[in-house]
């Protein structure tokens, strides 16, 4: 058994894995990933066989853990606390005051064994897109972006905001913005950002403009979003699963009624 570093040859592997846990994973996360915190993604080995993994990334001074996986004839072995504990101490090393992650209902007791606390949900959604103007995204303004996200998340997470920009389109109004980013035959809704419903809504309503009808969409957003539920739904979307939203370390400046969705699902924030 050996840990070393990840690398893009190790993706096939992990990928086989996590479509076997029905995980939606893109191989642009593992990208942006290795250029922006290579040394906190780990790959666990047994011979010339690849069978666990993690990622993490740091944002100012807070970091993610994401893509924690065991391969199922492995479990119980210790090897997804060996490397929660090599991405933690990567992630501390490089400065990180808190640390967070999703967690499945399984994890979860994991998680809290190794300090993490539940602060909130995690709501999947799925729905479509419709038939309306279509229009285009607008320039991207990472400044605006970046205050909007930090009034949710309470660090300066603009590494992320800018990948995702790069591959998705950007809508922007005075009190938000969404990013709709493509994903498979269809598309992730996220990060989005919004001071209210009203604002959130036309952004939402603009998104699915995009998309186009009956394309499928879908997002991850925080239960602690009082709002998201009626806009959702209305907009016909159902829930499709739930996680922990947990961290570690320093308490964060967490204001989930900012956060109408993720940037990714699960694995960066």
């Amino acid at each position: 058994m050996e840990v070393r570093c990840f690398s893009g040859e190790d993706f096939p592997a992990f990928l086989a894995l996590a479509d076997g846990e029905g995980w939606l994973c893109d191989r642009w996360e593992f990208d942006f990933l290795l250029g922006a915190f290579p040394g906190g993604c780990f790959t666990l080995t047994e011979g010339d066989d690849a069978v666990a993994f993690v990622t993490s990334v740091r944002y100012g001074e807070s970091g993610w853990i994401g893509n924690l996986i065991v391969d199922n004839a492995r479990r119980g072995r210790g090897y997804g606390t060996l490397l929660m504990q090599r991405a933690i101490d990567a992630l501390l090393d490089a400065g990180a005051k808190t640390i967070w992650l999703t967690a499945s209902a399984a994890g979860r007791p994991i998680y809290e064994r190794m300090g993490f606390r539940e602060v909130d949900r995690v709501l999947r959604w799925r729905g479509t897109g419709r038939c309306g103007h279509r229009g285009g995204g607008e320039p991207t303004h990472l400044e605006e972006m970046t205050l909007l996200d930090r009034a949710g998340w309470g660090d300066d997470r603009r590494l992320l905001l800018e990948a995702v920009a790069a591959r998705g389109t950007v809508l922007l109004n005075g009190d938000g913005f969404l990013v709709l980013q493509p994903f498979g035959d269809g598309f992730q809704v996220g990060p989005w950002g919004c001071e209210g419903r009203e604002r959130a809504a036309e952004l939402l309503a603009k998104a699915r403009d995009l998309a186009g009808e009956g394309r499928g969409m879908f997002l991850d957003a925080p239960a602690g979003n009082g709002h998201v539920p009626t806009l959702l739904a209305g907009s016909g979307f159902a829930p499709a699963g739930t996680t922990s939203l947990m961290y570690a370390g320093i308490e964060p400046a967490y204001d989930p009624e900012r956060i109408f969705a993720l940037a990714t699902m699960g694995s960066m924030g």
